[in-house]
């Protein structure tokens, strides 16, 4: 159960969003399953509340290579999962994209709201100032100049 709690924690989505200052040619080549490509392209962005860039490198398998269609210095966000992977007693780690959106398509569209009448005000009031941060006050003349 520890393990699975665990697991849950570091299985969560990752997004970088930032400028691609790299796109690497394509490989190819053949396994079993037949003929594979993939693409890496390097990502410049920065963390919240730093001014220093940070660049991470991605991948991109098979036919979303085409799909995403990343372009060198356009800005994306790119949702990825990380693993890692044991070749000859070394372990490399695999940062690989599965999904890329480019900023206006992350941007929710502003809803339209219908206008809402304002309650009426009691007689002798004033309609409230939004840039006036003192209450409302009656508009009638009182011996006091003070708001309270």
């Amino acid at each position: 159960m520890y393990f699975c709690e665990k697991y849950e924690l570091i299985n969560k989505t990752m997004e970088v969003t930032g400028k691609i200052i790299v796109v690497c040619p394509v490989k190819t080549g053949e396994s079993a399953n037949g003929t594979w490509k993939s693409q890496d392209y390097v990502v410049e962005y920065y963390e919240q509340g730093s001014q220093y860039s940070r660049k991470m490198v991605f991948n991109v398998f098979g036919d979303n290579i085409d799909k995403f269609a990343i372009q060198e210095g356009q800005e994306y966000t790119i949702s990825v999962d990380v693993d890692a992977r044991e070749w000859n007693g070394k372990w490399f780690n695999n940062i690989r994209a599965w999904r890329v959106m480019s900023p206006q398509n992350t941007q929710q569209q502003p809803q339209q709201v219908a206008p809402i009448d304002a309650p009426a005000m009691p007689s002798g009031m004033k309609t409230p100032d939004p840039f006036d941060p003192s209450p409302t006050q009656q508009t009638s003349d009182t011996s006091s100049d003070l708001p309270f």
